[in-house]
């Protein structure tokens, strides 16, 4: 993935942190249309990685519609941001959106590519409130059954995936963490950080 990896497992290993509020109040319902959304399209983009008859060009392109479909994008680039979304002027708004789409794709779709072609099982959710859920499932790699952990937001009709953990790490918290020092290190210019991720996250 194209941008630093600063001892991420150690760091978030266990964390849930979301733009909604703090992990630890949850509810011991579960939540049904969340667990049948992630079924659904989260089984959708791991079939796609694991299409060997797609050309890549037609792979990305039905990636790119099943991950729009799949995530919350805007909801996660403020997020991601921390204290820093309040103080991008809309043209910075509009230009970081873009860029961070690109990006977080990027970098999810290499998080889970160690799962592609592979069996999605839902085993159970928690919901924190009626619109807000965390749906567990494991995912078959060889003969190893992997947890993978997704965050989904709204009610039943427009659910959205706002985070994903995999092997120990939530991807929003981490990149988060990484958005946040640049941003800090270039003493609050969120440029720097927009220009990284339009050259494709690298410096």
């Amino acid at each position: 993935m194209p941008f630093r990896y600063i001892n991420r497992r150690r760091l978030f290993a266990g964390m849930l942190v979301s733009a909604t509020g703090a992990p630890g109040l949850v509810h011991a319902a579960r939540s049904a249309e969340a667990e049948a959304f992630v079924a659904s399209e989260g089984q959708k983009v791991l079939a796609l990685l694991g299409d060997r008859g797609l050309s890549e060009a037609a792979r990305q392109s039905r990636l790119t519609a099943s991950m729009d479909a799949l995530a919350d994008f805007n909801r996660i680039s403020a997020f991601v941001l921390g204290r820093h979304a309040r103080t991008l002027a809309p043209a910075q708004r509009q230009r970081f959106n873009q860029a961070f789409r690109a990006h977080v794709q990027r970098v999810f779709l290499k998080q889970l590519a160690a799962y592609r072609g592979s069996q999605l099982r839902v085993t159970g959710s928690t919901a924190r409130s009626p619109t807000d859920a965390v749906i567990n499932s494991l995912v078959r790699v060889g003969s190893t059954d992997e947890a993978v952990a997704w965050r989904v937001l709204g009610a039943p009709g427009a659910l959205k995936v706002v985070d994903v953990q995999a092997k120990g790490v939530w991807l929003a918290i981490t990149l988060q963490q990484d958005f946040v020092s640049t941003i800090d290190n270039a003493r609050g210019d969120v440029e720097v950080l927009i220009r990284r991720l339009e050259s494709g996250g690298k410096g």
